[in-house]
């Protein structure tokens, strides 16, 4: 069979066992989720470091010992993260406002692997797809294929085994572009989970179904002046050099203060940073960038010596990162793009005002909405960064690989950053278990008298309401009814008194009978309310005016009184 054949037959065909597997995913307990989803966590830790080995060697991406660290960060700190999380049933109670959450899967979840990170993201997306009890099919980067299929299972058989049905959990073993696209834009298909170049990220969008994607990360760290400057450059260079800058929240530029240049030089050379010439500058830029204007994967997640080796450039031996002094940001600097590899850009701005700038040139070009470092002790410095900055993750005096996904920070720990409307995604948020569930509102009507209070309470305060003046009122009524045709009937003119004579005599007085109540012209609910307080009836008839909301509660407190 055609490959592109087989991979689209074998998407159908994982589909409908996720599909079927979902439907009995829907009707499980928390308990029962939170076990599956705790021995899944188990799996992915114990095999952490076989699964590191496999990734490197398949991608040549990265080093082992970090991506262990990722592969625990995927499958233990992301579990302590959401293991307390409620995702079934009835989620959250609001009383006072008579409103129920319960939580609801999205169903069959597609998720995009990249090479960069294929067996964390893959064991990432895993726990929070099943925390929702949604079932998962994954489609890996052909260059990470083999480890994230043994990834997916080891977390199936870990499923599995504790009671989630079979199929809960597939992979390609055939990806192509074509089986990817047919995962993406089945019927059976919910969601989206992508991970992976702007090209697929856009694809995904542009199939038709909700997804979650994510943008390049193009990070400026900023050394502030007051900052601690020792512990930032460490900081920088831990978080540039952490699996050879595979991260897409890793450190791709240092922009430092002129007065404290010649400080964060020092450090940088300390910390193993080998500072180019204009020359090295322009060979190391013809081997990073492609004439696509991409990354040259050849250069992805490979250490400094081997970069430099690539450009023909001399490094002194234990150099970790290369460093390169730019004067600008854009395509004649291709240097100051996302380089995922231990290469930093490098500025010097006489102010914080001008490094601010800088640092949103540098995220304009590639890295909208992502993440951004700064070292500083100044708050209102922080402050100000944070109000200017087009991205939706702000790390401060911390590694910004590390601490945008959540290891170093307080941030949701995730293998999956999103980079809101700014970076063209659907949230800005660090992707959890709680984008991957609906949640159903039930909402208990409030009752007439509770409507009511909610109504004066957001009117005008009472002692500013002008006066009803009833008279005004009738003789509006009046000129309407006779404008109308319908004639209202003023009362007669008084008689004239009669002509002064001899009083009459005085005839016996009848028995006295009680006055006809006199009808109210108009009755607004505060009437009613007066009316309660003094326990009297207020009597109406066919000509009086009587405001919806005095009728309801005079017909419930049994005020009004209807003359014939």
């Amino acid at each position: 069979m055609d490959r592109d054949l087989e991979s689209i037959q074998q998407a159908r065909s994982l589909l409908d066992k996720a599909f079927q597997a979902q439907s009995r995913l829907a009707q499980f307990s928390q308990d029962q989720v939170d076990s599956v989803v705790r021995q899944m966590a188990e799996a992915g830790l114990g095999a952490a470091e076989r699964l590191a080995r496999m990734a490197v060697e398949e991608t040549g991406f990265g080093n082992v010992a970090d991506k262990i660290l990722k592969n625990k960060f995927g499958s233990e700190f992301v579990h302590e993260a959401i293991k307390d999380l409620r995702t079934v049933g009835i989620i959250r109670e609001v009383k006072r406002k008579g409103i129920l959450e319960i939580a609801s899967p999205v169903g069959v979840i597609a998720a995009i692997i990249p090479s960069t990170n294929p067996t964390s993201t893959t064991i990432n997306k895993a726990l929070i797809a099943l925390k929702g009890r949604n079932a998962i099919v994954f489609s890996p980067h052909p260059a990470a294929a083999g480890c994230i299929q043994e990834a997916s299972r080891i977390l199936s058989e870990a499923a599995t085994a504790a009671g989630a049905p079979e199929g809960a959990i597939g992979c390609l073993s055939h990806s192509t572009i074509e089986g990817t696209r047919e995962l993406m834009s089945h019927r059976k298909t919910a969601l989206i989970l992508a991970t992976g170049g702007h090209g697929l990220v856009k694809a995904a969008y542009s199939v038709g179904k909700p997804a979650f994607g994510v943008g390049p990360g193009n990070v400026p760290a900023y050394v502030e002046s007051s900052a601690d400057i020792p512990q930032a450059i460490q900081d920088i260079f831990t978080g540039k050099c952490f699996d050879n800058g595979t991260l897409c929240s890793s450190e791709q530029a240092i922009v430092t203060d002129a007065a404290v240049k010649d400080r964060v030089i020092e450090e940088i050379k300390h910390n193993g940073g080998h500072f180019l010439d204009e020359q090295e500058i322009q060979a190391l830029g013809q081997v990073v960038v492609t004439t696509k204007r991409t990354v040259n994967p050849k250069i992805v997640g490979k250490p400094a010596a081997t970069i430099a080796a690539l450009a023909g450039i001399r490094i002194p031996e234990g150099t970790r990162v290369l460093v390169a002094p730019l004067s600008g940001v854009g395509r004649d600097y291709p240097l100051s793009m996302e380089k995922l590899s231990p290469i930093l850009a490098f500025y010097v701005e006489n102010n914080w005002q001008a490094a601010c700038d800088r640092c949103i040139e540098l995220i304009n070009y590639g890295g909208l909405g992502h993440t951004l470092a700064i070292h500083s002790k100044n708050d209102e410095i922080i402050r100000q960064f944070g109000l200017q900055k087009p991205v939706f993750r702000i790390v401060v005096n911390t590694q910004a690989a590390l601490g945008a996904v959540g290891y170093t920070t307080q941030l949701f720990p995730s293998m999956t950053l999103g980079c809101g409307s700014l970076g063209g995604n659907i949230t800005s948020d660090n992707i959890s278990p709680l984008h991957l569930i609906n949640i159903k509102r039930v909402a208990y009507g409030r009752n007439r008298e509770q409507a009511n209070d909610s109504s004066r309470a957001t009117s005008a305060p009472r002692e500013t309401r002008s006066p009803i003046n009833r008279g005004e009122v009738s003789a509006l009524v009046d000129r309407l009814l006779a404008g109308r045709r319908l004639e209202s009937h003023p009362p007669p003119e008084p008689a004239p008194p009669p002509e002064p004579g001899p009083p009459p005599a005085r005839p016996t007085p009848p028995e006295a009978t009680p006055a006809p109540p006199e009808p109210a012209s108009f009755v607004c609910e505060d009437d009613i309310r007066q009316a309660l307080k003094e326990d009297r009836k207020i009597h109406v008839n066919q000509k009086s005016i009587i405001t919806p909301a005095a009728r309801d509660l005079g017909n419930q407190k049994g005020v009004l009184v209807y003359l014939g």
